[in-house]
């Protein structure tokens, strides 16, 4: 057209300032960026990052790559901090796509009991797996996520130990959790915290999700008595604090993620393309 590359970009710019021209990314990745938005907007959120929904993908690779993403940012920075960590399948995920991290600065802290309710090491527990991957100490709760009974829980949160463990994870500066449905697929269920017959009364309760193993109903408040009296995790934060950043994606878990966000039990969510759409509707 014999125009330099110089004149070509100063004609378009008058252009897109007059109006003539508007320039559109027409890429998944745009979409994904736009829900992101409208969920901040909509749902009060403080963070949000929505990754697309691939054709034949269930959403959890793209999501616990994008979790590991920001646990490494939190984890990258210089000033010393308490990192708090949950539990479950998409955390571990994450935890498995860190690279190594030179970061003794920091603290990191188990929100949730560590113990199985065989006695062995809970499966989804991530703090031993992030463990082999960073520098920095890290601080277990040696005890199950769900204890026996209200009375066994009582007697093992008044160790010392624990006790100062707890109450780190309280302070911690920022938290990355997930949310697990309350159905027959619960984790809570599968991994041998719960029978199916308290299952039942939680779902007759109102529950539709649970965080660190506190079960809540559809506003986020926690269901009274049945299991919670026996959680041995962290308590869950309500309306305002550090930031909680919430992993979780797929069609069981949008009630669970709803109600976390009006209790203002998380302050920020990383889900797929697919479940922000879901949340949206």
């Amino acid at each position: 057209m014999g125009v330099s590359r110089q004149s070509a970009q100063r004609l378009v710019s008058l252009a897109m300032s007059s109006g003539l021209v508007k320039v559109r990314i027409d890429h998944p990745i745009s979409h994904c960026l736009n829900l992101a938005e409208t969920l901040k907007a909509r749902l009060g959120l403080e963070y949000c990052d929505v990754v697309p929904t691939l054709p034949g993908s269930d959403g959890l690779t793209g999501v616990a790559h994008a979790a590991a993403d920001v646990i490494e940012r939190w984890l990258a920075r210089d000033a010393a901090l308490v990192m708090g960590l949950g539990t479950g399948r998409t955390l571990r995920a994450a935890i498995e796509l860190l690279p190594r991290l030179d970061c003794d600065q920091h603290r990191i802290v188990s929100l949730t009991g560590n113990i199985a309710p065989d006695g062995s090491t809970a499966y989804y527990n991530v703090l031993f797996s992030i463990a082999d991957r960073v520098s920095a100490p890290t601080f277990p709760i040696p005890m199950p996520v769900i204890a026996a009974s209200a009375e066994e829980r009582d007697t093992l949160l008044a160790q010392k130990t624990i006790a100062a463990t707890r109450a780190m994870a309280a302070r911690a500066d920022v938290s990355i959790v997930g949310i697990g449905q309350v159905d027959a697929a619960a984790p809570l269920v599968l991994d041998g915290f719960l029978a199916r017959a308290e299952l039942g009364a939680l779902q007759a309760a109102g529950a539709v999700g649970e965080i660190l193993g506190w079960v809540f109903d559809r506003d986020g408040q926690l269901i009274e008595g049945l299991s919670n009296t026996r959680v041995s995790s962290a308590p869950l934060r309500a309306g305002q604090g550090a930031p909680v950043i919430a992993a979780a994606c797929g069609p069981a878990k949008v009630a669970g993620i709803l109600g976390a966000i009006r209790g203002g039990r998380i302050t920020g969510l990383v889900t797929d393309e697919a479940t922000a759409e879901a949340l949206l509707a």
